[in-house]
């Protein structure tokens, strides 16, 4: 299964690719998208159109991006909701589930405390995916939501499996 993590913005979007191989983690690529213009419409056709690749290219099977989070700039939260959007679209148009987490959420997972610095985070990708550098702060926070979304999913497997074994003590 591979899981596509985007760390949406209206200047550069980072977007992670990782698979779950044999019980482990493993990185598959990442990267930034460098929207090139200044006129916004654009760069949501870009980011659209960008996302839209990465998926046909990799064919990931799970979609995660972050959630806005309210900068003291509200045009630039508009700015990041709307890139969200055009990066989630492209992930609905290919039928892709689209899993959304906050930030803290992302860092909580990923460092284990939810207010740690960009630097936290991609040492801690680095070595989660036994990277041999260090991934540029925009894909390693990409990364880090698809590890997210990873972790989340299997913490909800074993709870569901465990309140299973509970129904099924019970109905003995």
């Amino acid at each position: 299964m591979i899981i596509l993590g985007i760390d949406p913005g209206s200047r550069i979007t980072g977007y992670g690719l990782i698979a779950r191989k044999h019980g482990k983690l493993v990185y598959v690529a990442s990267g930034c998208i460098r929207l090139k213009t200044d006129a916004l419409p654009e760069r949501l056709s870009q980011i659209f159109t960008s996302v839209g690749e990465v998926i046909s290219q990799y064919a990931p099977q799970q979609f995660a991006i972050e959630q806005v989070f309210m900068a003291k700039n509200p045009d630039s939260a508009l700015k990041l909701g709307q890139a969200r959007g055009a990066a989630i679209v492209a992930a609905t148009q290919s039928n892709l589930p689209v899993a959304e987490y906050s930030a803290r959420q992302i860092k909580q997972a990923v460092v284990g405390k939810g207010g740690a610095d960009k630097i936290q985070v991609q040492h801690m990708v680095k070595q989660l995916l036994s990277l041999p550098g260090t991934p540029q702060a925009d894909a390693a926070d990409a990364l880090a939501v698809a590890l997210c979304h990873a972790h989340t999913e299997q913490s909800l497997i074993k709870l569901a499996g465990q309140a299973s074994k509970t129904v099924r003590r019970r109905l003995r």
